[in-house]
């Protein structure tokens, strides 16, 4: 018995660190930094930069949800959602959490730096600074538009990977940014709506708490027409063509009933259902974005 968890302890314990670092919402973020890099160039880009590039952007990425964790420490331990956390259960205390995303920044700075280019470094430590000390620390706290005014840092990672190819960052990518910036309202209060008596019990001024669900649920619906209007940007410009198109529409007419649905029938369920599929539509327009830049007509 002792044998067994002496081994298990180690287990564990690496277990609550990469916790830390929220690995789902990393992978969506570096999901969207490989794609920026992939837009950046008319070939393939250099697969050591690649690498080099989503490695460092993760590691920076998970520094700063880290960061997040210690900082909303107290808050997660009243969240039926978040109160598992290792940081909320008090068993990584503050030294060690800190000490562990010192050492994983560190590494994800000298990286980039190093193996990719300094414009990258340096835009990817300003989106952690906006995130783990801006949003977590001073937007969320002090208003229910939280998530708008704080959404520009979660909404980076296209253009980190697009800096890491071109060692540039122009209009096109910024238009990936815009998005996800536009994307991620009708994302978040979906999660927050059926979360609302977390939410509550969190202290958090969420805008379902702060100015009820069918506010909140007119929000998710007018974001989400403002999003299907925003991804049509790139097709306007021509940066992309009639593979982007015809999928931007089907998936936008996809997210546009979801957030009628929660806008005018609202269910916990129907709410949980547009949360999942908001996922799974970012993903398949960069997806449809990626496939159109190579296979075009």
């Amino acid at each position: 018995m002792t044998t067994q968890t002496a081994i298990q302890k180690p287990s564990n314990r690496a277990a609550q660190y990469l916790a830390l670092t929220k690995p789902r919402v990393t992978q969506l973020a570096v999901f969207c930094a490989v794609i920026g890099m992939f837009m950046a160039t008319d070939g393939l880009p250099d697969w050591r930069v690649v690498v080099a590039a989503t490695v460092g952007i993760w590691l920076l990425a998970g520094a700063a949800f880290a960061v997040n964790c210690l900082f909303e420490a107290e808050i997660d331990a009243r969240m039926a959602r978040t109160a598992r956390r290792a940081t909320a259960m008090g068993e990584l205390s503050k030294v060690q959490t800190i000490t562990f995303s010192a050492i994983i920044g560190a590494a994800g700075m000298w990286v980039l730096y190093v193996l990719v280019n300094p414009l990258t470094m340096w835009l990817t430590l300003v989106t952690f600074v906006g995130y783990a000390v801006i949003y977590t620390l001073i937007l969320k706290p002090a208003t229910p538009q939280n998530i708008v005014i704080g959404g520009l840092s979660g909404a980076m990672p296209p253009a980190l990977g697009w800096a890491a190819i071109a060692n540039d960052v122009p209009m096109q990518a910024w238009l990936l940014v815009l998005i996800i910036f536009v994307w991620t309202p009708p994302h978040f209060w979906a999660l927050a709506m059926y979360r609302r008596d977390d939410y509550a019990r969190s202290g958090l001024p969420m805008l379902p708490v702060t100015h009820g669900m069918n506010f909140t649920g007119f929000h998710v619906w007018l974001y989400s027409i403002v999003l299907a209007a925003t991804t049509m940007l790139p097709y306007a410009v021509r940066m992309s063509g009639l593979i982007y198109l015809a999928a931007a529409v089907a998936l936008n007419a996809v997210f546009l009933w979801h957030g009628w649905q929660v806008y005018r029938h609202y269910s916990d369920l129907r709410a949980r259902k547009a949360f999942t599929w908001s996922i799974i539509y970012l993903s398949l327009l960069f997806g449809a974005l990626l496939l159109d830049h190579y296979v075009r007509f």
